[in-house]
């Protein structure tokens, strides 16, 4: 007959863990997700305000392009125009102030269902045109028209909206120069779902000729929260690559 001989203590230790070793180890490795969580979420944001921005960079080529080819530059798009600006052929806009990148009109990629460019976060990026003049820089061969001296678009730029009042940015905050710029794209950030509750995020919506940028703060800071990125283009970069082209005199 043969003899079962039981496993000794150090036999049965070297076969498995005890459970208060795997407690030890689960709490080791707890210990180290927890430190990498917020290394990830970090890089993952940085990765897509990276994107963002090079969003944002094409669609302002693409703007100038279209500006060259039309001699106009696009209205926005709205909610319910299926990524084309607004009318479709130009001129008075129907939103100014308060549109959507026309990427159908712009053939960009990166489209929803309703047709709007959305940013790394889904949220549909912001374009706002001037309304100088009525309808100016939005008409064919309006720019052409007026002459290159007397154009003066009215967006603002500043770096804070705080102390932005009908005439101007506040003082020393001014980031476009007087009278302004003609062309403001923006991303309305990781929090652009809610829309942002900051005094400088809010100016953004607001639907007046004001917008605000600057590098993000958190939501204890003075004006709130704000991680919104912009572009805009300059008067003079856009006339002078239309002029280049030959779309102005």
């Amino acid at each position: 007959m043969i003899q079962m001989t039981p496993l000794s203590a150090n036999s049965a230790h070297v076969k498995g863990f005890t459970l208060v070793e795997m407690a030890m180890v689960l709490a080791i490795v707890t210990l180290l997700l927890t430190g990498l969580v917020p290394t990830i979420s970090g890089q993952i944001e940085q990765r897509r305000s990276a994107e963002t921005k090079k969003q944002l960079d094409e669609i302002q080529q693409a703007l100038i392009g279209f500006a060259i080819i039309k001699g106009r530059l696009p209205c926005p798009a709205t909610t319910s125009s299926n990524g084309l600006e607004n009318p479709s052929t130009g001129g008075t806009c129907t939103n100014f102030n308060d549109g959507y990148v026309p990427g159908a009109t712009l053939g960009l990629n990166s489209l929803n269902e309703l047709g709007l460019v959305l940013d790394a976060w889904d949220n549909p990026i912001r374009y706002v045109v001037t309304s100088w003049s009525s309808s100016t820089y939005t008409t064919a061969d309006g720019m052409a028209t007026a002459g290159l001296s007397s154009l003066n678009p009215t967006l603002l730029v500043c770096s804070t909206a705080t102390g932005i009042t009908g005439t101007g940015c506040a003082s020393g905050e001014a980031l476009t120069a007087n009278p302004g710029v003609p062309v403001v794209i923006f991303s309305t950030g990781k929090n652009g779902a809610t829309g942002g509750t900051g005094t400088d995020e809010s100016e953004n919506l607001n639907g007046d000729r004001f917008f605000v940028s600057h590098t993000p703060t958190a939501t204890g800071s003075p004006n709130g929260e704000f991680d919104d990125l912009m572009v805009w283009i300059s008067n003079q970069v856009l006339l002078n690559r239309m002029v280049s082209a030959g779309k102005l005199p």
